[in-house]
């Protein structure tokens, strides 16, 4: 995608392929001796390529950095929280058509959500 991931929305005339992700829904979670933190990030997969090559490469290396990862978060202040796990949940494939300058394109949208769940620090 060559850095063309966006947090919430892409700039207007982003250049395709790009990514956007937002999270959904993050909720708390809590045991007698632990606080949890559930957070849902879907990830967006935009693609005007007329194949499925370029969209599937996407999605494949989207879910190779992600699924079943190991991250590390870093610190706030002398807040420490520790990843449990990232996993993909969901996948929607969409196609629509949109207009640009140079006519009508289909456009590939796939949504793809992962469960990131946290212990807080």
């Amino acid at each position: 995608m060559g850095g063309r991931i966006y947090l919430d929305e892409a700039p207007a005339g982003a250049e395709f392929p790009y990514c956007v992700f937002q999270i959904v829904t993050a909720s708390k979670e809590k045991t007698f001796t632990e606080e949890f933190r559930d957070t849902l990030i879907q990830f967006s997969l935009f693609s005007t390529s007329q194949g499925a090559t370029e969209i599937t490469t996407m999605y494949k290396d989207l879910i190779a950095l992600f699924d079943e990862c190991t991250l590390t978060i870093p610190p706030t202040g002398t807040v420490t929280d520790t990843l449990v796990w990232m996993r993909e949940s969901n996948l929607v494939t969409m196609v629509d058509e949109i207009t640009t300058p140079q006519g009508t394109s289909t456009l590939k949208h796939w949504a793809v959500d992962f469960e990131v769940k946290t212990l807080l620090g």
